[in-house]
C-alpha cells in the first residue's frame, strides 16, 4: 500500500455498529499505515456494498471466510457484483468477552445479551452460569451499547474487549470462547479508481483473488489448476457457486498466492483462454495469521 502522511483520513465502511470485529479490523489493518479513519456504520453488508457504489471515495472492509464457519458465499458474489477491487486483507483471531455495567460482578448477571452465533461460540462458558439466560440480538457491539447506554444492571454482553472499552463497560470474563482457534479473514476493497492509490505497488503483490467460469468440457478445472502449478502458483482457496439460469455452470472464486508477481501474470495470460467470464478481484498482500493466544479467562 503506498505510504500516507500522518494527517490522512479515510472513510470505511462496516457492517455492524462501532466496536464491532469489522470496525477492530479496520482499524488493526490501517493503523500501522499511519492513516487515520472515520467509520460508516452500515446495518447489511448488501448495504455496505451499496454505500460503496453510491460514494467512490468510500472503502470498505467485509469479512469474508472464518475458520469456523467457513466461507461467506453471499459476500463474494456482493463483491463481484460492485466490481471493487480487493486491495487489502486482514486476518483477525474472533475473541470474546463477557462485559458489564462497571461495578457488576458475574454473579449479578441474570441475562447475557448478544448476537446468536457469539452466544453459540461461547455456550460451554455460559452453561456453567444456569442463573444467566441468553438473549440474541442483532449485534455484539450494539448489546454492548445498549447495556451502556440504557445502564441496564443484570444485564451483560458477550463482545470484544474492545467494544467494552469503547462503550464504558468491565470485562468481567475474557477470552470465553470455546474454540481459540477462530480467525476471520477480512477484504479491504475500495473503487477501482481509487484503488490505484492504496493498492500495493505491483512489485510487492503476492496474493490475487480471482472470479471465473468454465466451459462445460471435460478436464477443463483440471487444465487450468495444471497451468497454475507449472507456474508455480500456490491455490490457497477454491470456491464454486452455481450461475443462476444455467443449469449446472458454476462460478469459480479462487485465491491464489505467489513469490513471484512476473510468474504470476505468465500464469494469467496462459489460463485466460481457457476461462470464461474472467476477472481479477485485486491484487494484494497476504495477511498473517495471528498467533492463538489463550487467556486467563479470569472472573470477576
Amino acid at each position: 500500500m503506498t505510504s500516507h502522511s500522518e494527517e490522512t483520513r479515510l472513510r470505511v465502511a462496516i457492517q455492524g455498529e462501532a466496536g464491532c470485529f469489522h470496525d477492530a479490523a479496520a482499524r488493526e489493518f490501517f493503523s500501522p499505515r499511519s492513516c487515520e479513519i472515520d467509520i460508516v456504520e452500515c446495518e447489511t453488508f448488501a448495504d455496505l456494498a451499496e454505500a460503496m457504489t453510491a460514494d467512490a471515495s468510500l472503502l470498505g472492509i467485509m469479512a469474508i471466510e472464518n475458520t469456523i464457519a467457513g466461507s461467506i458465499l453471499p459476500n463474494h458474489e456482493l463483491i463481484r457484483r460492485t466490481n471493487a477491487r480487493v486491495v487489502g486483507e486482514h486476518k483477525m483471531r474472533i475473541s470474546h468477552a463477557l462485559c458489564a455495567l462497571p461495578g457488576q460482578t458475574i454473579g449479578d448477571i441474570h441475562e447475557v445479551n448478544s448476537h446468536p452465533i457469539a452466544l453459540m461460540q461461547c455456550e460451554q462458558f455460559l452453561r456453567r452460569y444456569p442463573a444467566m439466560s441468553m438473549v440474541e440480538k442483532n449485534d455484539t457491539a450494539g448489546s454492548a451499547r445498549e447495556i451502556a447506554a440504557r445502564r441496564l444492571t443484570g444485564h451483560a454482553a458477550v463482545c470484544s474487549a474492545y467494544a467494552a472499552r469503547l462503550y464504558g463497560l468491565d470485562v468481567l470474563a475474557d477470552g470465553i470462547e470455546t474454540n481459540k482457534h477462530n480467525f476471520t479473514r477480512f477484504l479491504i476493497l475500495a473503487d477501482p479508481l481509487v484503488a490505484r492509490d492504496i493498492a500495493p505497488a505491483s512489485t510487492e503483490v503476492d496474493k490475487a483473488s480471482l472470479v471465473f467460469s468454465l466451459p462445460h468440457t471435460q478436464g477443463a478445472l483440471s487444465k487450468v489448476l495444471t497451468i497454475l502449478s507449472f507456474y508455480d502458483i500456490n491455490l490457497t482457496k477454491i470456491q464454486s457457486t452455481p450461475i443462476v439460469g444455467r443449469e449446472w455452470e458454476y462460478r469459480f472464486y479462487v485465491d491464489v498466492s505467489f513469490a513471484d508477481p512476473v510468474r504470476y501474470h505468465q500464469a494469467i495470460t496462459a489460463i485466460t483462454p481457457l476461462l470464461n467470464d474472467f476477472h481479477e478481484l485485486g491484487l494484494y498482500r497476504e495477511a498473517p495469521t495471528p498467533p492463538v493466544y489463550n487467556p486467563s479467562s479470569k472472573i470477576q
